[in-house]
């Protein structure tokens, strides 16, 4: 049974140079050389392994976990949400053009997502037809929120409505990871922050109206959805009860929610099985999150463990969602 992996990270050679070419512009340093490299900005440091970067190495760790196809998309630390217009859309190109070089090494297994320089939303668009065109990307990945603003805010409108008109997808990927303060300890920025900033996406995606003027947009949430298939009857009862929640939008929480695609990388048999009781198998699908170290290692071990688990189920998870969302080719 063929296995796609639309959740798979890269940080491409390009944006690799580019950053320890400029550190301060990029508020970034890269330390080592060859293949012992280590990714260095704040607090975070990570080991840019060559999987990362090098597309035989990504197809040798899909190899492992028994993957076919990985659709490759940027990691979080290459959003760049902080540039100017000018170097937001010039680093947008830079990272695409990594991507679009790993697919073209192995166009048999990898297939490509493209970041946006999202804060600056004509650039933002410019980049979405480029990539569409060029390189035939049939996804886009970006931040749950863009710096301090929200994806339901209206000025992000015209990107998404774009997105929508094109067939493509969109990656929501949490990026503040819940910022600071009473999560930054014990790796609770990730742990909560990032299923929680996902949570939020959704929330305000709703109740702000802007899935009803994009009624067909392609929304792929990571996480397994953050905490929201958990507490998608909390919105439900909000929205009957509270005169804000249904001010814009009289939508049903949960009709909009099945709406939404999710990966399976929830970490826990009994959590993907509520996922698909909840928003159906054919709206779920494998991601690994590789090669960071919240990902899955056994994708296909995991399925197997999961209650109940149909063969048509697992041919969704497997393959078939992944077809749907992606227009029925990859």
């Amino acid at each position: 049974m063929k296995r796609i992996d639309v959740h798979s990270h890269v940080i491409p050679e390009t944006i690799i140079h580019a950053m320890r070419e400029q550190p301060a512009l990029y508020n970034t340093t890269i330390e080592g050389k060859g293949d012992a490299l280590k990714f260095v900005r704040g607090k975070v440091r990570f080991d840019l392994i060559p999987e990362f970067y090098d597309a035989d190495a990504k197809v040798e760790s899909m190899d492992r976990k028994g993957i076919d196809i990985s659709v490759i998309s940027p990691g979080p630390q290459a959003f760049f949400y902080g540039l100017g217009a000018d170097q937001a859309l010039q680093t947008a190109g830079i990272v695409n053009e990594g991507v679009a070089r790993m697919v073209a090494a192995r166009p048999d297994r990898l297939r490509g997502m493209a970041t946006l320089p999202m804060q600056h939303p004509d650039a933002a668009i410019v980049e979405l037809e480029r990539v569409v065109k060029e390189y035939g990307f049939k996804a886009v990945e970006m931040g749950t929120a863009i710096g301090n603003d929200e994806l339901a805010d209206p000025k992000f409108r015209p990107v998404l409505r774009r997105i929508q008109e094109l067939k493509a997808v969109l990656f929501a990927h949490p990026n503040t990871q819940g910022s600071a303060g009473r999560l930054d300890c014990y790796y609770l920025t990730n742990l909560i922050g990032n299923p929680l900033d996902t949570t939020i996406m959704v929330g305000k995606l709703m109740f702000s109206g802007a899935l009803d003027e994009l009624p067909e947009i392609k929304i792929l949430l990571a996480h397994g959805g953050g905490f929201l298939p958990y507490q998608i009857g909390r919105f439900e009862h909000g929205s009957k009860v509270r005169p804000d929640t249904s001010a814009v939008t009289k939508a049903s929480p949960m009709e909009m929610f099945k709406r939404f695609y999710f990966d399976a990388l929830t970490h826990s048999p009994q959590a993907l099985r509520h996922l698909i009781d909840t928003v159906g198998s054919e709206h779920v699908m494998i991601g690994t999150d590789s090669p960071f170290d919240m990902g899955e290692e056994h994708p296909a071990e995991r399925l197997d463990a999961v209650p109940r688990l149909t063969q048509a189920e697992r041919e969704d998870v497997c393959y078939r969602s992944a077809l749907k969302m992606f227009g029925g080719e990859l």
